[in-house]
Order: C-alpha cells, then structure tokens, then sequence
C-alpha cells in the first residue's frame, strides 16, 4: 500500500536518547515502507547553529542520510535555525511552512502550527521577530560559545513563562486556522507544535474539513498516515 508519513516534535536532545533510538528504530521500521517522511518541525529541542559539534546531530544526520526514501522537513520553533550545511549532511529537503501537499488525490496543507496560537500574542511577536533574516544572521554570526549562553537562557525563560499561561491561550484560535485553509483553498489541514493528538472536523466555506493535529514524542510515538485508504493518526510505544 502507498502511505506517506508524518512526525513532529520529537525534541531530540542529549538528555533523551530513549527517544532518539526510538527515531532510529521509526526509521528502520515504519518509514522504510513508506512513500516518503515529512518531518513538520522540533526534530531538535534546540538548534543554535549546524556548526555546532554535537554528536546527536551526526547521528541523527547518518540516520536519516540511510534511509531510501524521500525526507522532507519544516522547521519548528525550536529548530527553525537548522539550515542547508545541516540538510546536506542529512539528505534532507528543507520546505516551507505553510506547504501544500498533494497525495493520493488529497490537497493538505502542511504546517508546524505555533503560528496558529494567535491568541499568545507575546509570543507571536517574539516569533515574528526572531524569524527576521538580519536578526537570524546576526545571531549565526555570534560566536558558538555566546550563542550557547543566549540559547540556554533564551529557553529557561519560555519555560517560565509558559508554565504560567493559560493551556487555552496555547492552543490554535480557531479562526486563524479557518482564515488559513481558506486562504489555501484546502480541507484538510496537518501539523503539530501544540502536542494534543486528535483530529478535529470543522466547515471550510459550507464544506466539512478536518484539521489532524500530531503527537509530540515524549511518553509515546506519534505519526500520520496518509494513503489512498484515507488518513489515520497512530500512536505506539517508544
């Protein structure tokens, strides 16, 4: 059967190898009968520059350089600093947030989804800020050293402040993600970032489309099948 598969917020880091053999064994496993991956954003936990010597990227950039099958990535919030020197390496292609995928006679609009949480306006300025090319450029620009210390401050400070928001104001606003498939012309709508896997149905001008919403994998696996049976949402054991 044809099936293309979707992953997302693995968070891949140092602290964690559980998860990033449970990668590797995603890879020889479920993916090596698949069409083709896409990775929709925080493969990484964090990402302050591909010249940054860590080992888990090398590994993690064999891994994915020996799979046979089409990778396709977009960034996360955590990792949107990963860039072509790191891709080449891994035999991955960089796409665009907001991608349209057509599979199997389906349009879908692919996307990380922390553009979505349009209700945390802080954050939406912090996103639109450090997403500015010169900003990004200056940051790479910076010693490693120094771009470790902000990096590591840059993070103690969100979990602060996350842990004091309201869960409400960090999920999707629902008439951002309507305004958005509407731009696109598209009904169904897959991405991750908010880490609460379901799917959810709504209308699209009078027309009922669906909005899949992937797993983070940090107490189970979380992926997207979609083929020309239709799309499932699978969870399984790490």
């Amino acid at each position: 059967m044809h099936k293309t598969l979707f992953i997302s917020d693995l968070h891949l880091c140092n602290k964690s190898p559980k998860t990033t053999d449970a990668f590797l064994h995603f890879l020889h496993d479920k993916a090596r009968y698949a069409n083709a991956l896409y990775i929709l954003g925080d493969l990484f936990d964090s990402w302050i520059g591909d010249d940054d010597k860590n080992p888990l990227h090398d590994r993690v950039a064999c891994m994915l350089r020996k799979i046979s099958i089409p990778c396709h990535f977009l960034h996360g919030n955590r990792d949107f600093l990963l860039g072509k020197k790191f891709a080449h390496r891994a035999g991955i292609h960089l796409i665009p947030d907001e991608s349209i995928v057509e599979l199997y006679g389906q349009r879908l609009l692919i996307m990380h989804g922390d553009r979505l949480c349009t209700d945390d306006i802080p954050y939406q300025i912090y996103r639109q800020y450090t997403h500015k090319y010169w900003l990004k450029y200056l940051f790479l620009s910076l010693p490693l050293s120094i771009r470790k210390r902000i990096g590591l401050k840059i993070r103690s400070s969100s979990q602060k402040i996350n842990n004091n928001k309201d869960e409400k104001i960090m999920d999707v606003n629902l008439q951002t993600v309507n305004t958005l498939m509407c731009q696109h012309e598209v009904f169904i709508l897959i991405h991750g970032h908010t880490h609460r896997p379901t799917m959810h149905e709504l209308l699209i001008n009078g027309k009922f489309a669906q909005r899949w919403v992937l797993g983070d994998w940090s107490n189970q696996g979380s992926m997207i099948s979609v083929s020309n049976k239709g799309i499932n949402l699978i969870t399984f054991s790490l």
